[in-house]
């Protein structure tokens, strides 16, 4: 219908009525027209910027319905094919001269080379722009791997994609509000990704350096790539550990299909490094030291070892023998006799609980680690203790705590000793009451709990069959326990129903349960969070400075023979003699400076002109 309300039909293309439809002639003018400006050579000139800058659009708008979201599938064919199908067909029928025509077929090819670099950068931008995402779905995402890879190739976008990405890593990993874990998973699918994408190995050293920095800087980095190394059930870096390292050779160089590096490679890669199939010794080098991974895995193996108060080591003993084909049995002889001392002490243990001659055959259970024990709890019977005896100079330094046990208790403790002294000769037990679990079973009026604890949370609680009232002052008297952390067991007691608090701290035993129900909870939900994650071994800065005390007696011996040293000579002569060994300690420059400052400080040492020396 027109404007004028009168009913007719109009042509879509010209907006006349279909009886004066002008579409025919209009396209002659526009094919005369085009014809006179390609015979001037004048068409390009006047709207080829035009004709360039629409294509392009439609090129962006295509890609985008096209490709969004979609990794599995090669979309550079069916580019291709629309390119050259659908655009150019319409750009041949713009030039009516046809194909045939000199001036057409020069402008065609024209056009064709410089919509090809369209595609292809159109294309690449996309795929840069979803990188990340590609990244993390490898490999299901080879494909889209593979298409970057022929773009990359056919453009000059390596730098764009380099910075982009980096940008991408900064802003969406590298920030406090990720987890170490997640890091390292994205750092790992990086690896393989980048990999496919660029052989050479120059793309995954420059893209991946800022996360690399990032996770040096995180203390539990190398705890995260440890726990992920030797979890249970399917994990990535778990199978990478289980494949093993690859033995076989580098592909060999064909010099015929040699290329020189990319213009990014700012220094020569570690080819070595970089082309090898190991993501393991890559993480490992996060710090460039094995050392370090030997030393935090020690520290794992003590917490698992200790914390799961069994003497079961058969998963472990797997772990450790693939890690010694990767780090050497020298790397890893602590660990080694770490576990030989859990198998020993299931022997010893077993050995002396069967000879009554011991006096241990008739007794029931605290176990306690380094000896680890657990204790039946009830008012007359007797306690079987059940040890883990560790060689310490091979084991990682454990936590330590003061804990006054109950002298009962203590006397068990002694007989035990004393079976040990026995059967070993010249060779006795320090205990370590603080560590380990309890086994209770507690009776009350109407009521019988069996649950696990700490053996601090067993011995308060035992103090409360001799009076039932207690204030903190009383216990940590008895106990020789800081108030703050006697406060955060006894909160295990109140959340049991077993104790509450009557005034500021002072707390009397419930014998009857005030308005809950009389079945107790179950043995497995009676678990102190708290307790269930802490890890029995020492802080990583008591460790520290335990470690960096060990080089005090080299630097005494250095000073008194050299009167005074430069710190970095010092650090060069510790490096030399005291740093050896498969538990050797490492120390930087800037963290002995800081420990030598610390003992000028305590008048210790002195500092003059650079050199430290004794004070005389």
């Amino acid at each position: 219908m027109n404007e004028s309300g009168e009913d007719g039909l109009q042509c879509g293309g010209c907006s006349f009525e279909l009886e004066q439809c002008r579409c025919e002639k209009i396209i002659e003018d526009f094919h005369s027209t085009n014809r006179i400006l390609i015979e001037l050579e004048l068409l390009e000139r006047i709207a080829g910027d035009v004709l360039t800058s629409l294509i392009h659009k439609q090129i962006e708008t295509h890609i985008q319905d096209t490709c969004k979201g979609s990794f599995d599938v090669s979309f550079i064919p069916s580019l291709e094919s629309w390119l050259s199908t659908v655009v150019f067909g319409w750009l041949t029928r713009l030039y009516s001269s046809g194909p045939d025509c000199p001036f057409t077929k020069k402008s065609l090819n024209t056009f064709k080379m410089k919509l090809n670099h369209l595609l292809y950068e159109t294309y690449t931008k996309t795929r840069i722009e979803q990188l990340f995402n590609i990244i993390i779905e490898y490999p299901d995402s080879g494909a889209a791997i593979e298409d970057l890879k022929v773009c990359l190739e056919k453009t000059d976008l390596r730098q764009y994609l380099t910075t982009k990405l980096q940008n991408v890593l900064q802003t969406r990993l590298l920030h406090p509000g990720v987890n170490t874990s997640d890091i390292i998973t994205a750092y790992v699918a990086s690896i393989r990704a980048l990999r496919h994408l660029d052989s050479t190995g120059i793309l995954l050293e420059t893209v991946t350096m800022p996360v690399r920095h990032y996770l040096r800087g995180r203390d539990d980095t190398m705890r995260c790539i440890v726990m992920s190394l030797t979890e249970d059930g399917p994990g990535e870096l778990a199978d990478e550990l289980v494949r093993g390292e690859e033995t076989g050779m580098q592909d060999p160089v064909h010099w015929e299909d040699w290329t020189p590096d990319p213009i990014d490679a700012h220094t020569k890669p570690n080819r070595e490094r970089l082309n090898g199939r190991d993501i393991v010794s890559m993480l490992v080098t996060v710090y460039g030291s094995k050392e370090m991974f030997v030393h935090e895995y020690r520290s794992l193996l003590a917490d698992r070892l200790l914390l799961q108060h069994s003497y079961n080591t058969e998963k472990e003993i797997r772990y450790l023998e693939l890690l010694k084909l990767r780090f050497g049995d020298s790397q890893l002889h602590y660990c080694e006799v770490m576990l030989k001392d859990i198998y020993d002490s299931k022997r010893l243990n077993t050995h002396l609980h069967s000879e009554p001659n011991f006096g241990l055959a008739s007794q029931v259970r605290w176990t306690n680690a380094p000896l680890i024990g657990n204790f039946k709890y009830a008012t007359f019977q007797e306690f079987n203790c059940t040890c883990m005896i560790l060689s310490a100079q091979f084991w990682p330094m454990l936590k330590e705590e003061t804990l006054e046990l109950p002298q009962k208790i203590k006397e068990h403790l002694n007989v035990y000793t004393k079976a040990f002294e026995t059967l070993k000769g010249n060779r006795t037990l320090n205990w370590k009451p603080h560590l380990g679990s309890v086994d209770l079973e507690i009776e009350l009026k109407g009521r019988s709990i069996n649950l696990t604890v700490t053996p601090t949370q067993a011995a308060i609680i035992w103090y409360f069959q001799e009076k039932n009232q207690w204030t903190i002052d009383e216990l940590s008297s008895t106990l020789l326990v800081p108030q703050t952390v006697l406060r955060r067991r006894i909160a295990f007691w109140q959340s049991q129903g077993l104790l509450r608090e009557t005034s500021t701290d002072t707390f009397l035993l419930v014998e009857e349960p005030i308005g809950r129900s009389l079945k107790a909870p179950a043995a497995s939900e009676m678990i102190c969070e708290d307790d269930e994650t802490e890890s029995i071994m020492a802080s990583a800065q008591d460790q520290r400075e335990e470690e960096l005390h060990a080089f005090w007696t080299y630097i005494v011996g250095m000073l008194g023979n050299l009167e005074s040293l430069p710190p970095e000579r010092i650090h060069q002569m510790l490096k030399m003699f005291a740093s050896q060994g498969p538990s050797a300690v490492e120390c930087t420059l800037q963290q002995l400076r800081h420990f030598l400052d610390q003992k000028v400080r305590e008048h210790k040492l002195l500092f003059s002109g650079g050199f430290y020396r004794l004070p005389k």
